[in-house]
């Protein structure tokens, strides 16, 4: 098993190979690099483009498909997935926004 390096910022989400932050969940999906070096330069990248990320380099072990093996103590909550699950996490906090707007004292312009 070789050595890899993955980001984490202080949310414990790792940086995706799409430059999006994921929960590790779908090991596929990680930046992974073999090299200290690369590793180092993209953290600075990324933190550039947010200066409120507070990005850490970690080394794990690589299984046999070359995906790295993340210590579950590192692991983040998941996140909610895309889609029906996410849309019906909303819908609730977007019907009480459409009450609340609808329930504003109007001005008696005359």
């Amino acid at each position: 098993m070789s050595e890899l390096f993955i980001l984490q910022n202080q949310d414990k989400l790792f940086l995706g190979r799409q430059n999006n932050w994921l929960d590790g969940r779908d090991l596929a999906a990680l930046y992974k690099t073999v090299h200290k070096d690369e590793a180092i330069n993209q953290m600075f990248e990324a933190s550039s483009k947010d200066y409120r990320q507070r990005i850490k380099v970690l080394s794990c072990s690589a299984n046999e498909k070359g995906l790295p093996l993340i210590d579950p103590e590192l692991m983040p909550e998941p996140l909610p997935k895309a889609g029906k699950d996410l849309f019906e996490t909303l819908e609730p906090v977007a019907a009480r926004g459409a009450s609340d707007e609808s329930a504003a004292p109007q001005a008696d312009l005359t």
